[in-house]
């Protein structure tokens, strides 16, 4: 999920240059959205295996 939101955040960033504002807000949004996910996603499995009692590795 981390990958897919650099694609985007890269798409935005090649889109900015060119011009293309339109293309380049939606695909920092899309980026954004996708980064908050996986952060939420990772902070929710960290504290499901603390929970559990397992030590991370």
């Amino acid at each position: 999920m981390l990958g897919w939101a650099l694609t985007f955040f890269v798409i935005a960033i090649i889109a900015a240059i060119f011009g293309f504002g339109g293309i380049a807000s939606t695909s920092a949004w899309i980026a954004q959205i996708l980064f908050v996910l996986f952060l939420v996603l990772a902070l929710a499995a960290l504290v499901a295996r603390a929970l559990r009692g397992k030590t991370p590795p």
